[in-house]
């Protein structure tokens, strides 16, 4: 059955990947600062998350699914992250986020049929050097899913997806080259880093109805790094 799916961010990186994949008998709509790498018959809005407010009239009145994309990754010691850093990366990560949820809740289905999915990072459930600003961002939305999920239980399912580092444009300066790749990749058990892909095939997963028994829950997808110690 075609579902009505918002994604906020969608011309890159993950927020592409879910398009990709979902796009074909589905009614999706992308709300991102750039119309690029969308297909044919994908609804774009014109939007940046720090400065609109989204133009829901662009929107159908009744949504399945409702994905947030935009993120940040700001590794730094603690002792050269000044306030204004931590300011951003919960601006980008929770605050935006907070106020597209509020205009989106209204227009997702009350039958128990509607999934929205957040983003958040293995850095919060596994303490990690130079992680203090996002992982306190990510944090937030993780505490603030699970409450959320358990409020509208269950008519919207409600789910967090946690990845490690993901070759993407947003970890661009990261794995600029071979060499970072295989480095990186050799700190996770499954020896590599992850894809765009990786992490769609998951969102798409918790946005079919079909998998309708799941909320509430923070999914790491990162390579076995939350969880498995390889000595």
């Amino acid at each position: 059955m075609s579902k009505k799916i918002l994604l906020i961010g969608g011309s890159h990186g993950i927020g592409n990947a879910i398009v990709q994949q979902m796009h074909s008998g589905n009614e999706l709509y992308v709300a991102s600062r750039e119309n690029e790498n969308l297909p044919d018959g994908v609804t774009h809005i014109s939007f940046d998350a720090l400065n609109d407010t989204l133009d829901t009239s662009q929107l159908p009145e009744s949504l399945d699914g409702f994905v947030y994309c935009p993120g940040s990754i700001n590794l730094k010691p603690f002792k050269m992250l000044k306030q204004e850093h931590f300011e951003d990366d919960m601006n980008i990560n929770f605050f935006a986020m907070l106020k597209v949820t509020r205009q989106v809740l209204p227009l997702l289905t009350k039958e128990g049929t509607s999934s929205m999915v957040y983003f958040s990072t293995v850095a919060v459930g596994k303490g990690m050097p130079f992680h203090t600003s996002v992982a306190a961002a990510k944090g937030a939305i993780e505490g603030f899913a699970k409450a959320l999920a358990a409020e509208y239980a269950p008519t919207i399912r409600i789910n967090v997806i946690a990845p490690s580092l993901v070759d993407t444009p947003l970890a661009g300066r990261l794995l600029n080259n071979d060499a970072k790749k295989e480095k990186m990749g050799e700190m996770h058990p499954l020896k590599r880093v992850g894809t765009a892909e990786d992490i769609a095939q998951v969102a798409s997963f918790l946005l079919e109805q079909n998998n309708g028994w799941i909320t509430g829950q923070v999914i790491g997808v990162d390579g076995g790094k939350s969880t498995l110690n390889m000595g």
